[in-house]
């Protein structure tokens, strides 16, 4: 049955991704959410050609999206966590670094994740207990057990304006004790990256469950290790996300417990 739950993902992924690529290069609509979280009318094109595609097959199941009120069954199991777009931002200024999310959690926990990246036709994929894959591809989180020598990810809250630290002192941190650290704008393709070992680490806090909900598998599929700011079990429905490949988990959350100590 998994089978058939991951065919239809990557079916509503690679349309939805088709419909964004053709509507990039055209003016987008822009509305805030807030004084600088925005959304555009592709998003919401993209989650209607989504809910369509999960619906026709499996009309009963839960939906939670970015950008709608949940559609809720109390007599399913099933939950599709989807972010139409992932990077909306980027999107909006036609700076090529966003995806598609979509997760899978039954019962609780998330069996399925499928992120695509139309930019360049990239498709990552991650069953529960099965491995984390791209373009069919097996992947693997990173070698690096050095931070001297790590390149991270990171992303700033929305709130950043009203609260500036710690998230500012913990980047000059890291920037100051690795090799690089890049600020791209979407977490789900820098949880990938980290997946596939582009990035060796990943840092983050305020972000929603159709954030993290298909990449975080992605993630721990691919050897990864995930915990929050404290180092205690991660869970979708939290706000703070380390993600590393495992070997620099322990030094990136003494850093960050340092610099949350101080708030």
């Amino acid at each position: 049955m998994m089978t058939l739950y991951k065919t239809i993902a990557v079916e509503a992924a690679r349309k939805a991704g088709a419909l964004i690529l053709k509507h990039s290069t055209l003016e987008k609509k822009l509305h805030f959410k807030g004084e600088i979280n925005i959304v555009t009318d592709v998003d919401k094109l993209s989650e209607k050609i989504i809910f369509k595609t999960i619906q026709n097959r499996f009309p009963d199941h839960n939906l939670l999206s970015e950008e709608s009120a949940p559609i809720c069954n109390p007599q399913s199991g099933f939950k599709w966590i989807i972010d139409p777009i992932d990077g909306t931002t980027n999107y909006a200024h036609n700076f090529p670094f966003y995806c598609v999310s979509i997760g899978l959690e039954i019962s609780g926990i998330v069996r399925l994740g499928v992120i695509y990246n139309p930019v360049i036709d990239e498709l990552f994929y991650a069953e529960k207990g099965k491995g984390a894959f791209v373009n069919g591809r097996k992947i693997r989180v990173s070698s690096c057990d050095n931070l001297n020598h790590a390149m991270l990810a990171t992303g700033f809250p929305y709130t950043i304006r009203d609260h500036p630290e710690p998230h500012f002192k913990l980047f000059q941190t890291f920037c100051l004790n690795t090799l690089a650290v890049r600020r791209a704008g979407s977490a789900a393709l820098d949880l990938c990256y980290t997946a596939c070992g582009r990035f060796d680490g990943f840092w983050e806090s305020n972000l929603h469950p159709w954030d993290v909900a298909a990449a975080q598998l992605i993630l721990t599929e691919a050897g990864g290790r995930i915990s929050d700011y404290s180092g205690k079990q991660y869970s979708i429905y939290g706000t703070r996300i380390l993600a590393t490949n495992g070997l620099i988990h322990a030094k990136m959350l003494k850093t960050i417990k340092k610099a949350y100590a101080k708030k």
